[in-house]
């Protein structure tokens, strides 16, 4: 029997919380929807899925962001469409703001070398780069690095991408210390995703923005970002990891973690609800 996974309808008003776990489920499953629901060109409408494809992405998207939710609380396919949408100008935007192509170097990293071993290469020189002690008293940018990791992967286990940019958010500080955020981005293009990009582009100026020192424009346009909450949540778990002495893993052992989460094994319960 086939069953139309969004004709489940709410029966009663939302509040504000459900709004915003509805639309980040939405977002969520948006990006898993992406290459099947994007154009063939550069233009063009969005192609079709199917309900199953709608709803295998929201279910998952729910698990990953460590949340159970019934069928019918579950954002419609509609709301999905259109964050596959906002996805689209977003990387439009990106693209037409992007500076000037990365040198052969980092293309050929990107291209050809795995993924996790260009993350090991990073992360590994962080360990000489020392750092002012009256903001982080910890010592190392890797001891602080891999600190953040920890926190993050306490309160998001499964978001490989948020745990990505807690890992290498500074990994520009061993490459150019005067704009490690530039430097660290194309270091890692073509290794990380949209989402992980973002946050790494934007993690200074969330400190701003929570002072609420932006300027109008910038704060604008992070408002304007589907991935604000987790800026935000990076920037507490950014200042949180700043402790002597504390228990971390190891670069191996972080970068093991994140390539489990490949096979979404902690999905299988989800696949048969």
């Amino acid at each position: 029997m086939k069953i139309m996974f969004d004709k489940y309808k709410r029966h009663r008003r939302p509040g504000r919380k459900d709004d915003r776990l509805r639309r980040k489920i939405a977002v969520e499953a948006a990006r898993r929807l992406l290459p099947t629901l994007g154009p063939d060109g550069l233009e063009g409408p969005l192609r079709e899925a199917t309900e199953a494809d709608y709803y295998t992405a929201k279910r998952r998207a729910a698990a990953v962001l460590g949340q159970t939710i019934k069928p019918g609380d579950l954002p419609s396919d509609s709301e999905v469409r259109l964050q596959v949408l906002e996805l689209l100008r977003s990387q439009e935007a990106s693209a037409a703001d992007m500076g000037p192509e990365p040198d052969d170097e980092v293309q050929q990293l990107a291209d050809h070398i795995d993924r996790f071993a260009l993350y090991r290469m990073r992360l590994l020189p962080l360990e000489t780069v020392k750092q002012d002690p009256r903001r982080h008293p910890e010592g190392d940018a890797l001891f602080h690095s891999l600190q953040v990791f920890e926190l993050a992967r306490a309160v998001r286990p499964y978001d490989e991408e948020f745990l990505l940019a807690a890992l290498l958010h500074d990994v520009g500080k061993a490459i150019d210390p005067r704009d490690h955020v530039r430097a660290g981005l194309a270091s890692l293009q073509g290794a990380i995703s949209e989402r992980t990009a973002w946050l790494i582009e934007h993690h200074n100026q969330s400190f701003a923005y929570r002072e609420k020192t932006l300027n109008p424009r910038q704060r604008r346009a992070l408002e304007g970002s589907a991935y604000l909450e987790d800026l935000l949540l990076l920037r507490e778990l950014d200042e949180a990891g700043r402790a002597i002495g504390v228990p971390v893993a190891t670069v191996d052992e972080a970068l093991a973690y994140l390539k489990g989460l490949e096979d979404e094994s902690y999905l299988e319960d989800f696949r048969d609800a």
